[in-house]
């Protein structure tokens, strides 16, 4: 091991990290070590990495997220013992219309990814802060930005279209969809245990705190439910997912409520948790819903959300032969499984309770005309990956020294 990569994903309120053997051919899917700084903005963060239990970190409340990249990086320092880091992988969420690949940063680059904050509040601009903070105090260390908009840009026209005005089409107003950093990590995991099935018609369902889904013909994205912005689609945690704009329009011509405050009913006080009142997490919800009416509705929506969701990308893809499930509520929860699952058994789709139950890697049962699998994602090592490929058409420049 003489190179490592280190891959950041940052988001409004944590800021995840693994670090990855580049010394090797073939870059290990597993990380040498990772975790996560969380709870950033609260009054209680923690530090949490691989096989320890999270505890409270002390982090200067002025610049919490500063502190937050820095304590990451003395952790890592101190991890690598003289092994240099090749370069820092950042997840991205959203590269517009230009960027169709990783890239590597440098001041012009910053520039255009900061005219995309408005599309993703939420992630963009702390992967853009990590980014000025790590070229500020290590110029000399390649950073590469990983897209979740990349792999999307093999839809045709017809799905990235608006029905808007044909200059907002021009002026790159359009569905890019995202989690395309799991989505592309799909694309090669399928293939491995499914062989030519996954190259049928093939949905993968992301479902965590945010969600989304994507159709694939031949490994390859036609389709996907998150659109314009990470808001489309599919009910998430705090998000609404797919909404008439009319709605928009109402609460603030009507109600009066102002753009920030719309924008923080869309983004954090909607979905699981604004329906139900108690939690985005639906593990909380299945806990409540008997005796929680709210809670009930909430997971009822989610539900039938998704189902109709998948419905849609099916049209789309001319039929389904393979459904999988990702990400955290995806791969863990059995019971929300098993009820869209069984919303979809008009379309043949029957499941194995057993392996269901057991999250296994096929969950449905053999008469089922439609394969459904639980795949874990690995949204991390497609970053290690495509950053080491990059690196490696580079020159060797700066590396953070031993």
């Amino acid at each position: 091991m003489s190179e490592l990569i280190l891959v950041l994903n940052c988001g409004s309120s944590s800021i995840k990290f693994a670090l990855f053997d580049a010394g090797r051919t073939l870059l290990d899917r597993k990380p040498l070590w990772n975790g996560k700084v969380d709870g950033i903005t609260g009054p209680s963060p923690t530090f949490g990495e691989t096989g320890v239990k999270p505890a409270p970190i002390a982090l200067d409340r002025s610049h919490p997220y500063a502190a937050a990249l820095s304590h990451i990086l003395q952790r890592v320092d101190a991890r690598r013992g003289g092994h240099m880091i090749q370069a820092v992988a950042h997840r991205v969420v959203h590269g517009g219309s230009r960027y169709f690949e990783p890239v590597l940063i440098n001041a012009e680059v910053l520039a255009d990814l900061r005219s995309y904050i408005p599309l993703a509040p939420l992630h963009q601009p702390f992967a853009l802060e990590a980014m000025e903070r790590l070229m500020a105090e290590r110029p000399g260390l390649p950073q590469v930005a990983c897209f979740d908009t990349a792999f999307h840009h093999t839809m045709p026209d017809v799905e990235q279209m608006l029905p808007l005005s044909w200059d907002a089409w021009e002026r790159g107003i359009r569905r890019y969809g995202f989690h395309g950093l799991s989505y592309e990590y799909q694309s090669i995991a399928l293939a491995e245990r499914h062989g030519d099935l996954a190259r049928g018609r093939t949905i993968v369902a992301h479902l965590g705190s945010g969600a989304s889904l994507c159709g694939m013909l031949d490994l390859r994205s036609v389709a996907t439910t998150m659109g314009f912005s990470a808001l489309d689609g599919l009910m998430m945690g705090t998000r609404t997912g797919a909404l008439d704009p009319g709605a928009v329009i109402y609460l603030m011509e009507i109600e009066k409520l102002s753009l920030g405050e719309v924008g923080t009913l869309l983004y954090h006080g909607s979905g699981l948790l604004g329906i139900s009142g108690i939690s985005s997490d639906p593990r909380i919800l299945l806990q409540q819903e008997a005796d929680e009416p709210r809670a009930h509705a909430a997971l009822a929506l989610y539900v039938r959300r998704v189902v109709r969701e998948i419905g849609s990308v099916s049209a789309a893809l001319g039929g389904l032969d393979l459904l999988v499930f990702t990400a955290g509520i995806g791969e863990h929860n059995a019971v929300l499984r098993e009820r869209i699952c069984t919303a979809l058994g008009y379309m043949g789709v029957a499941l194995d309770p057993a392996a269901n139950e057991a999250h296994a890697p096929v969950i449905s049962a053999n008469e089922s005309p439609v394969v459904v699998a639980v795949e874990p994602t690995n949204e991390e090592w497609i970053a290690a990956l495509r950053a080491k490929e990059l690196v490696a058409r580079e020159p060797k420049s700066g590396r953070m020294p031993s």
